[in-house]
């Protein structure tokens, strides 16, 4: 089970089920293999016919000559174990199942599937499917699937969970001659999903984009460390389904996966650093774009036409999408002024008027390509007796070939029409520049390129740190949740939650509870008018239903009134609810505040999420918040409330002291943190919340817990930092240091580490002369994804400032089998003890996580690295020839 080699490159593949009656799965197959030119042996299995396609067939698995790489399964799902135990004693190594009726129970209380995925763990054999229309790799001229028609070689590579799609996308990639690298139907994905094969995928030479068809994820922990990871070595599209309550529900269906909001897909695409369309159409165009596309070196838009009302419609749809259109720089203008007629626009859109030729575009165009305020150019061109859609394209091609620094923009194209423009989009896509028919395809498709680099640019940030809470108040936090556990009641209101909100420096305004009016009117008196009285029940989540919730209350009086009113029409209209009386509060002044409202909820496939959005009594998630996947840093909550605002889902007013960003922020990471720490945590509703400057106050809060015993919990998508893992150490001189995992925040700490690392012990541990370290190269060393890879930083404080002394690095394979490993150690600290420290750290952590053995490899001349290792038990083996050294240890 440790890899897909025999799956994605086999050398020979046996057909189960091989027919020669027209339109079976067998005969497809057979047809397919052979008529696609795959060089490794075909082995058609039936004990119907004595060949299949003119290919001697075997009447059984056990006849085989050699057990194959790759068996097609094509037999009826009642013959299938069978199949599989056969496999197994043979030693088969891979399977495709197309049999769509795996799901049902025959002779046991098992799936046929589950049967099959049991004998295949036992016997390591890799399934693909079941449901499965096959693969193509048309690189090995392999076409094992039911497609009706074949992938022509490429770049690209695809991976659905729907046949359907799968044929829709190839018949269209052959129209445009677009070429794959890999065509992967996964069907049911019973074993090989997603993340295996984009960690592959993702590592092939042949493979420089790769394309996703979702309906539903299984394993978001696993999916996102895949995506997390493969997305800062290849461009990945998602096209997910399933954006409405009904779409998702027929996804649950056709692929038995759990039921997810949609707006939470879209944030852990985009948390993961891929690019989400919302159809097919869209999709076809962000292949398209990203296919010829370079990567955005900003987000500037200009446009050029001969038509002022197409290029507004440009303008309209970009701004809409939230994107950026270029202020032309006076001395681009003065340029332009010399090129075109005086009725030109003078401004950008630059409106070349509608008697405009190709010299005209192409002078443009050329002035455009030196203009250092200009990222990306959108050519657009309608219908002219003047200008010849042909020739005019042919221009700009020529124009962009000639410029030498045309290569620095991303430029599309946009040639309305359809017969007379048809010749001149040919035109242009054999050149390799994108274009399309209309102005808002255009945009969208420059869309997708600023969408991409924006999820890139989150991925790869530096987050600042914010100070959350000591040691104490996360112990007291602790308590406060494991107290409030042995309560009958699981859900707590804003008066019980100041002991737990207070850990993390969260005000609550004071609440006081009363069980009928006169009470109610006995607080109003002591804590002073005006008041506020809610309603409290446990059993009643939106106290609207009743009109719970009565404001701005200045006397006696109407305390009275509005607390029996709201007593009596609880009792009315839900007669069998647990009615806790009132609570009382003073009214907290909303002059110059701003109201908002947060949640957190538990999702059934990527767990703890946050919701942000304007307060309000109609709370619609899908239309009123914007979403983000815990844990939380400051650049996650930044990009969230940036994400608010852009869509409309946070509107910030003018007032005295409007909200401050940062420290809302900063609230948002203290609420993640709140929620990671006590995992019991599993809703939390703050409804609503007042801003006022950087000052926020709770006035309504809920929240729900969930004992962990005997319950299994929704892990985090995205695992957290394990703080589990520091520890306090000394070293060999009585200096103490800390062992603890390397943060995103270390970024600057991890720069200068390295210049305290001398030339020649930074070439033993990469092998090669390094340079200065840029942004990305930092940002990998220190934004790692603690689910399968783990960095151990060793520091202490020098001067007030926490400084790095040494680096200890492991990265697993997917499957946790074998790890490599590197140390780093500051040059003027060698000889204390820290390198051997540093490994036996690795080791242990690697024990404790099950990883099967671990690998390193470093030079002979390294003297030092390699005492270590044979000191901790590692067998090294000298390769002299390649002037290494292979250093393992089984754990």
């Amino acid at each position: 089970m440790l890899n897909l080699n025999h799956f994605l490159k086999p050398k020979s593949i046996a057909v189960i089920g091989a027919s020669q009656r027209p339109f079976r799965a067998g005969s497809i197959v057979m047809h397919n293999l052979l008529h696609c030119g795959f060089q490794g042996a075909i082995m058609p299995v039936t004990p119907k016919y004595q060949s299949v396609s003119g290919v001697l067939a075997y009447p059984n698995i056990s006849d085989l000559p050699l057990a194959p790489d790759l068996a097609i399964v094509c037999t009826n799902a009642k013959y299938n174990k069978h199949v599989f135990q056969e496999l197994a004693k043979i030693g088969a190594n891979a399977a495709i199942i197309v049999s769509s009726d795996m799901h049902q129970c025959l002779n046991t209380e098992q799936s046929v599937d589950q049967e099959c995925l049991d004998i295949a763990r036992q016997s390591n054999i890799r399934i693909l499917g079941s449901n499965s229309l096959g693969m193509i790799l048309p690189w090995l001229n392999l076409n094992a699937s039911l497609s009706p028609v074949t992938a022509s070689r490429g770049n690209i590579a695809f991976i659905s969970q729907s046949a359907a799609v799968c044929t829709t996308i190839l018949d269209w990639a052959n129209d445009k001659n677009i070429g794959f690298s890999a065509f992967i139907s996964l069907g049911n994905a019973i074993d090989i999903d997603f993340s295996e094969l984009l960690d592959t995928l993702s590592v092939d030479s042949k493979t420089s984009a790769i394309l996703l068809y979702v309906d539903s994820i299984k394993d978001a922990r696993t999916f996102m460390s895949a995506a997390r990871s493969a997305s800062r070595n290849r461009r990945i599209l998602v096209l997910k389904s399933g954006r409405t309550p009904e779409g998702q529900n027929a996804a649950s269906i056709h692929t038995g996966g759990s039921q997810s909001l949609d707006i939470i897909y879209d944030s852990a695409i985009k948390r993961s650093g891929m690019l989400r369309v919302n159809n097919t159409h869209e999709l076809f165009a962000a292949l398209e774009t990203l296919t010829h596309a370079v990567p955005l070196r900003g987000e500037r838009l200009a446009i050029v036409t001969n038509g002022g009302g197409p290029a507004i419609m440009a303008v309209d749809a970009l701004i809409e999408r939230g994107g950026k259109l270029a202020v032309l720089p006076e001395q681009t203008i003065e340029k332009l002024n010399t090129i075109l007629p005086s009725g030109w626009s003078h401004s950008n859109p630059i409106d070349l008027v509608g008697d405009a030729d190709s010299q005209r575009y192409a002078s443009a165009l050329n002035v455009l390509l030196d203009c250092g305020e200009v990222d990306a150019i959108l050519v657009m061109h309608s219908p002219s007796a003047i200008s010849h859609p042909t020739q005019t394209a042919q221009a700009i091609i020529d124009t962009i070939k000639a410029h030498k620094k045309s290569k620095q923009f991303n430029i599309l194209t946009n040639w309305s029409g359809e017969q007379t423009a048809k010749d001149a989009r040919l035109l242009f896509t054999q050149a390799g520049i994108p274009t399309y028919r209309t102005p808002e395809g255009a945009v969208g498709a420059y869309m997708h390129l600023v969408e991409y680099r924006r999820n890139q640019k989150q991925l790869m940030e530096t987050p600042s740190s914010v100070e959350l809470r000591n040691a104490a108040q996360l112990s007291d936090a602790h308590q406060w949740v494991q107290r409030n556990l042995k309560e009958t009641v699981t859900t707590f209101d804003s008066h019980q939650l100041n002991g737990l909100f207070s850990c993390y420096n969260i005000s609550v305004l004071p609440t006081w509870l009363a069980s009928d009016p006169s009470e109610a009117v006995h607080i109003s008196e002591k804590i002073g008018y005006p008041v506020a009285v809610k309603l409290r029940s446990p059993d009643i989540l939106h106290k609207s239903e009743v009109q719970g919730v009565m404001l701005n209350l200045r006397n006696a009086n109407e305390v009275a009134s509005a607390t029996q009113a709201i007593l009596d029409r609880t009792s009315l209209s839900y007669p069998s609810a647990l009615i806790q009386g009132v609570s009382v509060q003073s009214m907290a002044s909303r002059s110059g505040a701003q109201e908002l409202r947060i949640r957190i909820d538990s999702d059934p496939i990527f767990g703890p999420v946050i919701m942000l959005g304007q307060g309000g009594m109609d709370w619609d998630i899908n239309q009123d918040a914007s979403v983000a996947l815990l844990p939380l840093n400051m650049a996650l909550a930044r990009y969230l409330v940036i994400r608010s605002m852009r869509v409309g889902k946070l509107r910030l007013e003018q007032l005295p002291h409007p909200v401050d960003t940062i420290a809302l922020c900063e609230f948002l990471v203290r609420l993640s943190q709140m929620v990671i720490d006590n995992s019991e945590i599993i809703s939390l509703d703050l409804h609503p919340l007042l801003a006022n400057g950087n000052e926020f106050s709770v006035i309504d809060a809920r929240v729900e817990l969930q004992a962990k015993n005997g319950v299994k919990r929704q892990r985090l998508a995205i695992k957290p930092y394990p703080v589990e893992h520091e520890q306090a150490v000394e070293l060999k001189d009585g200096e103490m240091c800390l062992f603890r995992p390397v943060l995103p925040e270390d970024e600057q700490k991890m720069a200068n580490f390295i210049t305290r690392v001398s030339r020649e012990d930074l070439y033993k541990r990469f092998f090669s002369d390094v340079g200065e370290f840029n942004h990305e190269a930092l940002a990998n060393l220190t934004q790692i994804d603690y689910d399968r890879e783990m960095a151990f930083v060793a520091t202490r404080m020098e001067n007030k400032q926490e400084v790095l002394l040494g680096v200890a690095r492991v990265v697993a394979d997917s499957h946790n089998y074998d790890a490599e490993f590197s140390i780093l150690v500051r040059s003027d600290l060698k000889g204390k003890g820290l390198g051997k420290m540093l490994m036996q750290k690795l080791i242990d952590y690697s024990r404790t996580k099950g990883t099967i053995r671990l690998s390193g490899i470093t030079m002979p001349s390294n003297k030092g690295m390699v005492s270590l290792a044979k000191k901790l038990n590692f067998k090294t083996d000298i390769h002299f020839e390649d002037n290494t050294v292979d250093m393992l240890l089984t754990l």
